[in-house]
């Protein structure tokens, strides 16, 4: 925090801000939660039936739950006071050698960003994804994935992130 000299308006926000706000590691209890952040995301960036946001969540909530347990999701909360803002998670997955990192044998996935609307512009997005960068360095994790929304992609882009060459299949329904 600046004491003396011209601070601007967005540092001295910043300073009440961060002075204001706790990010925090999730923990099985967190596993509501954490849904529900996940329903809404998907229901922000996709025009998902109610029904298909219900079933996900159904299913989700016993899986995280599993994985925290194995130790293969590890998440972050932010708070503001007891009230949770925003969150994001980390899996580390196996993956073979790639070109990208041939001596690693994991890869870092972000995935459950959520940010509630009235908190979001803050830097919180930012600052969790930068969690789950710091937590894959420190499991010498070189490649991480996500999946961004549009209006995500321009904070991964400055983060380094860059769009890959990946597509997608999902088989059609009763298959």
């Amino acid at each position: 925090m600046r004491l003396w000299g011209a601070a601007t308006g967005w540092e001295i926000l910043s300073n009440i801000l961060s002075g204001m706000l706790q990010t925090r590691r999730v923990t099985l209890a967190d596993t509501p939660l954490i849904t529900r952040h996940r329903k809404a995301m998907f229901a922000a960036i996709r025009n998902t039936p109610e029904a298909i946001l219900d079933a996900m969540t159904a299913k989700f909530e016993p899986w995280l739950k599993r994985m925290l347990r194995e130790g293969k999701y590890s998440g972050w909360i932010t708070c503001d006071g007891d009230r949770p803002v925003a969150s994001a998670g980390l899996m580390v997955l196996d993956w073979a050698p790639h070109v990208l990192d041939p001596e690693g044998e994991h890869r870092g996935y972000v995935l459950n960003l959520f940010v509630e609307p009235e908190y979001r512009g803050r830097g919180l997005a930012r600052a969790l994804t930068q969690e789950c960068m710091t937590e894959s360095r420190s499991k010498g994790i070189r490649v991480i994935a996500l999946h961004a929304s549009a209006a995500g992609r321009p904070l991964y882009e400055k983060l380094g992130f860059c769009a890959a060459n990946e597509m997608l299949f999902v088989a059609p329904e009763g298959e």
